[in-house]
């Protein structure tokens, strides 16, 4: 598929690998960077959202998303994303994501408005349950965009090309390809969610590391097994 991802809020906290553990398939490690494990609020809106042999198409192709995740690796090796949850605007997308990327999204109403250089967004779930699952926050960028060094903490964060997900005793893998983000500094002044707890995970209550990026254009490739889930 071919898809366009949008002023990306990356909020992030610093929690026990231990409390991961028990939500994270048993194939899969937490992966830390300097020991510690992070859980991702990652906000965002998507367009061109399309097959990569079809045209985008009329109210199909635009809906926002916002998801909840932690960062894992294979044995040492090919790290990625493994999401707990992912809520979308987008009935259709998520109906299709849920059967055929076998991924946990729900639908979801979804704002997200510009004031200035800031961006307002709320997410309230709508189903499949758990709830309350909701977001309301206003995040902006600081200072010059630049692709994350590697080896930081930033590069960490958001530099992910694999995700993971399962099914039927499966694990699977799925590969994104773009450019590096334009990652910048931010700051979230106004913050309630509720996603982190829906995902049976209790938040820090420091404040969240936040970045932000303009945006990328995305190729996805389909899942592949690599394994079983355990």
């Amino acid at each position: 598929m071919r898809q366009s991802w949008r002023h990306l809020g990356f909020l992030h906290w610093e929690v026990a690998a231990e409390a991961l553990r028990r939500l994270v398939p048993e194939a899969l490690a937490i992966d830390t960077f300097d020991g510690r494990a992070f859980v991702g609020l990652v906000p965002f809106t998507m367009h061109g959202v399309r097959p990569a042999w079809s045209p985008a198409l009329p109210g199909m192709s635009r809906f926002h998303e916002v998801n909840v995740r932690t960062y894992v690796h294979r044995g040492g090796r090919e790290p990625g994303v493994y999401f707990f949850s992912l809520d979308a605007a987008s009935r259709l997308a998520v109906i299709g994501a849920r059967t055929f990327w076998r991924l946990p999204y729900h639908f979801a109403a979804m704002d997200l408005r510009q004031e200035g250089d800031a961006i307002l967004y709320s997410s309230t779930r709508r189903w499949p349950g758990p709830k309350p699952a909701d977001c309301r926050l206003r995040y902006r960028p600081l200072g010059e965009a630049t692709p994350a060094r590697p080896d930081s903490l930033e590069h960490f964060l958001a530099e992910r090309y694999l995700l993971y997900t399962t099914s039927r005793g499966r694990l699977l893998r799925g590969r994104v390809h773009h450019g590096p983000y334009p990652v910048q500094a931010a700051e979230c002044p106004e913050l309630h969610e509720t996603l982190i707890q829906a995902a049976g995970i209790t938040k820090p209550s420091d404040s969240p590391l936040v970045h932000y990026a303009a945006g990328v254009d995305v190729e996805v490739f389909p899942l592949e097994t690599v394994g079983r889930d355990y």
